[in-house]
């Protein structure tokens, strides 16, 4: 069982979280830089407005990526960098930056790996009611159709969107991201039928504009159970449990079936359409033949998990953890077991080449007296789910591994409280450091992961 030749060991990164210069070259303003201006919002008070300054490193974290030796790059391309009012005009400084980055890469034999959006909803169109606006569905194809003008004939990777469940759970539901907003169930449910479309109608313009045939993906996430046991019973558990959807309302969001299964299967999961029915809105045959458009490779991020086993009485039962149960510094568990049984799964059911765009975690790094960052709580994490990950390697058509993330960045509502990067980043300096961890990703990429 070992990682096919063509593996695509690589990191990702999104445009909010490193870029910073917020307002220059023409940029519009997103929902995180009005939001970030909230007080008692972000810990601390953080913002992006400076962030890893990538804007105007991303030379150095390039050559940086070349050290490590990272075959792919996931990065996501600020809408309102490129189109200040989310539509119409081009700001034409926006596309130099991302060109430039897009050059820099290949010339260093990275791959790039577009996301369209991870979260920078331009504020002129979010005060047009954003997701809530069914007109946003062409509004996301216009933006998509500028990225296959403007950069296909280098880029051949696009991921349409990522962590609809967060965008729209986080920002909508419960409030906790921009716009920070608690919506009537309602309006969520709009908001996620609109976005659906929009994936849609954004597959339809970068394949009706690429300058090449493109490779396109989507990028959703969810916490996976992992069985008990490897009895079938449990296995089985487990499975029905991943792909069930939530009966509590206040987290309706989080689950893998009503955003995957439209796009790859061309309905919405009975179960949900049951569920939910007094908050949905109008689906018509022609909604679903949009958000059905064929993709070609299905992202899946994945950070951790719960067990589950096959209760007495026939139904799926979680397990609790036990007590010091092992944990991130972001008090996420430890849960290695998610990187093998997530991807199998959603390959049995999707049958689509994966890739895992995110996995990764938070720890308490410091620069240590020597200078250097001793990291080794990565590296065992690391080591522990991309041994999982080899097994699954063996089984199903895994395609590559993004790990969250290349540098430490601005971490949403947790500001600059948590470090998940390789690269350690000294904001107050700038100065990039690449941690243990970097070294050691950098040993598994040339051994394509053969020790693990």
């Amino acid at each position: 069982m070992d990682f096919r030749k063509d593996f695509v060991w690589g990191a990702a990164t999104s445009a909010y979280q490193i870029e910073g210069a917020v307002k220059e070259d023409g940029k519009g303003e997103h929902i995180w830089d009005v939001y970030t201006k909230e007080p008692g919002k972000i810990f601390e008070g953080h913002t992006g407005e400076v962030a890893c300054d990538h804007y105007h490193r991303y030379k150095e974290d390039v050559r940086i990526m070349k050290e490590i030796g990272l075959k792919g790059y996931r990065f996501s391309i600020d809408w309102s960098r490129v189109m200040p009012e989310g539509v119409g005009r081009v700001n034409e400084a926006g596309i130099a930056f991302y060109n430039d980055l897009i050059d820099e890469l290949l010339k260093n034999d990275i791959e790039p790996y577009i996301t369209m959006y991870h979260w920078e909803l331009p504020y002129e169109l979010y005060k047009r009611g954003g997701w809530m606006n069914p007109k946003i569905v062409e509004w996301f194809g216009e933006y998509a159709k500028l990225l296959a003008e403007r950069f296909s004939d280098r880029v051949t990777h696009f991921f349409t969107l990522n962590e609809p469940q967060c965008f729209v759970g986080l920002g909508f539901v419960n409030g906790e991201h921009a716009p920070g907003i608690k919506a009537p169930i309602r309006d969520t449910f709009e908001m996620a039928h609109n976005v659906m479309k929009a994936h849609g109608r954004a597959v339809q313009m970068l394949r009706t504009h690429g300058k090449q045939p493109l490779v396109i993906g989507y990028a959703p996430t969810a916490s996976v159970c992992y069985p008990a046991t490897e009895k079938a019973e449990d296995i089985e558990a487990a499975k029905k449990s991943f792909f069930a959807l939530p009966d509590e309302f206040s987290n309706w969001h989080w689950n893998v079936t009503w955003w995957s299964d439209p796009v790859l299967l061309g309905k919405y999961p009975e179960e949900g359409l049951a569920k939910y029915e007094p908050y949905l809105p109008k689906i018509t045959e022609e909604d679903m033949r949009l958000i059905s458009q064929p993709i070609d490779i299905y992202g899946q991020n994945i950070y951790n998990g719960y067990c589950v086993r096959m209760g007495e009485d026939g139904r799926s039962e979680t397990v609790s953890r036990y007590e010091g149960f092992p944990k991130t510094a972001i008090d996420w568990p430890v849960t290695p077991e998610c990187l093998y049984w997530g991807p199998k799964f959603l390959y049995e059911r999707y049958q689509k080449p994966i890739y895992i765009t995110e996995n990764g975690l938070s720890c308490h790094d410091v620069i240590s007296l020597d200078g250097k960052v001793h990291d080794p709580n990565r590296i065992d994490f690391l080591a522990r789910y991309l041994h999982e990950l080899k097994k699954a390697a063996g089984e199903i058509d895994l395609r590559g591994y993004f790990q969250w993330s290349l540098m430490d960045n601005f971490e949403w509502a947790k500001g600059y409280s948590e470090r998940f990067g390789l690269v350690y980043v000294d904001y107050p300096t700038q100065k990039r450091i690449l941690k243990d961890s970097a070294y050691w990703y950098q040993k598994i990429i040339k051994e394509n992961g053969s020790t693990l």
